[in-house]
This record gives C-alpha cells, sequence and structure tokens, in this order.
C-alpha cells in the first residue's frame, strides 16, 4: 500500500472537515485564502460567528451608547434632576415605613409565641412525666400478676412459663455478655449552603445490623439502649431520631446482649465489627465493643396479639379413593408486626 508522508495529515483534515469545527457552527463554509505558493495547499479562513463575536464583545451595544449619551449630554439638571431625586427619596421613605412596621409587628407578636411555645413545653413534660408514672404503676402490677400465678401453678409449669417469659422477651434477665457502643461522627455544616452533613450519624440500619449480627452469634437477650427487643420489634428512622418499639433513643447507641463468653469478640471479628470499623475510619463515627459482665436487660411491654386462635384441619374425607387436603392453619398478626 503507497502512501504520501502527508496521508494522515489528509485524513485529519478531511475528518475535520466532515465533522466541522466550532468554529463553522452556524453552518457558513471556510474560506479558501490564497497561497503565495502554489504548492502548499490554501489556507481556510473561518467567518466569525455568534459565539465568537459573543467572546470579543461581553457588553451589550446599548452600555456603550448609554456612555456616549450621557459624556455627551451629561449629567441631568433642572426639572429632570430634582424629579429624580423626589421620586428616589420617596422611595426610600417608603421602604423604610415599610421596614418599620414589619419591625414593630415581630416584636408584638413575639411574646404571644414565646408564651405558647412555653406551654407547649410544660405540656410534653407533664404528659410525660404523667407516662412515666402510669409506666411505673404497670411494671408493679406485671409484678404482682407474675407473683400470683407463680403461686397458684407452683413447681414445673411455674419454671416453664418463666423460661418462656424471658426467651420471648416479657421478663427481665441478667448474665454476662457483650456491650456494643456505636456514637455519632462530626456533622460539619457545608459553608455555602448551610446545610449539615448527616453522612456520619448512626443510622437505623446500622442498629437492625448490629442486633442481627448478635441474635446469629448465639444471644439469648437484646436490648438498645434498655429498650428490650422481642419478635415483633421494630427499628426505625422518623426524621432525625431512631425509633425503638416507638421509643426514641439518642446517641451513643448502647446494644447490650446476653449470651456467650465470647460474643463480643466474636461480633467484632464478624462481618459487623468490619462494617463498624469501617465507618469508624472512614465518618470518624466511634465505635467499641467489649464484654460486659452483671448485665440485666429489663423485661419488654407486654405483647398485645389482635389475632391468635388455633386452627383444627377439618376430619378427612375420601372422594374416589383420594384423601382430601386438610385446611392450613391460620397466620396471626399482631400489632408489632410488620
Amino acid at each position: 500500500m503507497s502512501g504520501t508522508p502527508d496521508s494522515s495529515a489528509d485524513r485529519a483534515g478531511a475528518h475535520e472537515a466532515a465533522a466541522g469545527t466550532p468554529g463553522d457552527a452556524d453552518g457558513a463554509q471556510p474560506a479558501a485564502a490564497e497561497s503565495p505558493d502554489p504548492e502548499q495547499p490554501p489556507k481556510r479562513v473561518f467567518a466569525p460567528d455568534f459565539l465568537t463575536e459573543l467572546f470579543r464583545n461581553p457588553l451589550d451595544p446599548g452600555y456603550a451608547d448609554a456612555a456616549a449619551r450621557k459624556q455627551r449630554e451629561g449629567e441631568p439638571t433642572g426639572t429632570p434632576k430634582m424629579l429624580r431625586s423626589a421620586s428616589l427619596a420617596v422611595a426610600l421613605v417608603v421602604l423604610g415605613f415599610l421596614l418599620v412596621v414589619a419591625y414593630q409587628q415581630t416584636v408584638a407578636d413575639e411574646p404571644a409565641r414565646t408564651t405558647a411555645r412555653a406551654e407547649l413545653i410544660d405540656q410534653v413534660k407533664n404528659r410525660r412525666e404523667t407516662t412515666n408514672d402510669l409506666q411505673r404503676r404497670a411494671d408493679r402490677l406485671a409484678d404482682e400478676v407474675s407473683q400470683l400465678r407463680d403461686r397458684e401453678l407452683g413447681g414445673a409449669a411455674a419454671r416453664k412459663l418463666q423460661d418462656s417469659e424471658a426467651a420471648t422477651g416479657l421478663a427481665p434477665v441478667s448474665g454476662s455478655g457483650a456491650k456494643i457502643t456505636v456514637g455519632d461522627g462530626p456533622t460539619p455544616i457545608n459553608p455555602v449552603t448551610g446545610e449539615r452533613n448527616t453522612a456520619a450519624r448512626v443510622k437505623d440500619s446500622d442498629l437492625q445490623l448490629a442486633a442481627n449480627a448478635l441474635w446469629s452469634l448465639g444471644a439469648e437477650a437484646v436490648a438498645v439502649n434498655g429498650q428490650r427487643l422481642t419478635a415483633t420489634s421494630t427499628i426505625r428512622q422518623a426524621g432525625e431520631a431512631i425509633l425503638v418499639d416507638l421509643s426514641p433513643v439518642t446517641t451513643p447507641y448502647e446494644v447490650t446482649a446476653i449470651g456467650p463468653e465470647d460474643l463480643a469478640k466474636d461480633f467484632h471479628d464478624g462481618y459487623a465489627g468490619r462494617f463498624f470499623d469501617q465507618l469508624s475510619a472512614k465518618y470518624g463515627m466511634s465505635f467499641d465493643a467489649r464484654k460486659a459482665d452483671d448485665l440485666r436487660l429489663e423485661a419488654a411491654t407486654e405483647l398485645k396479639l389482635r389475632v391468635a386462635q388455633p386452627s383444627t384441619p377439618p376430619p378427612s374425607t375420601f372422594v374416589s379413593g383420594s384423601a382430601a387436603t386438610p385446611a392450613t392453619p391460620s397466620r396471626s398478626s399482631s400489632e408489632g408486626g410488620r
């Protein structure tokens, strides 16, 4: 295959001509300038386009006309100048009056807003104290009911019921296990937008991961900031707050579990520990997993089942020598279920 030394340059020039260049974006064809040397190819000269003129002359021609007219005619004098000054003064007076009225209105409404806010805070505190009193009373009554029930049942039946309550989270338990502590990292504020970066905050999925990892490692009871987890417990995000069974929990988050002696070590060496180590290194979140002795996890709130009834399959009947399929037991749901 033969060719000349300028074949690659010619292919490049042909490619540019076919694809077009920024200079001929308006469809104008390049004009060929005459070359003094007939053996040299003519140079391509492009006509100026809109973008080129825009960058060369960024100001609108009207500014230049206004400056020239001002230089030619001078500053306005006499009546036009007085009218312009009067208009500016009136505008400033009206603007100042509006600002004064807005300020007075804001100051007048501030006491009412402060009073309403203080009343709401008092109501929240009173309702919270009432709720705590009712919860303590409910716990005390539950203890009395448990003592009366154990006295009536007695023996093996009472112990079996106590074991079932401890396993389901309806009774307090104590023992050794692990204490996992996770805390929020720094949350800087963007100086431009004023938004707070929440990437270093603990999410509900992080606490779910920690609880599930502890269950998988043999934990017998788990609690998050004192909230005991059961089979129907939920850990959810509500805005910037995390709710455990509708109870808010705040940082630092303590996930305590009663289980095997090596529960803390297995957690730290497992996938959950590696995950929290990465979060700590990347976002500055705090993470600690250590063995804990003499843990005590309080009982969870009593479960309230909406539907819980046994389903007895009907007796088998024979049709044409084949047995009919028995009925499937119905499912049960609870208030805490998904």
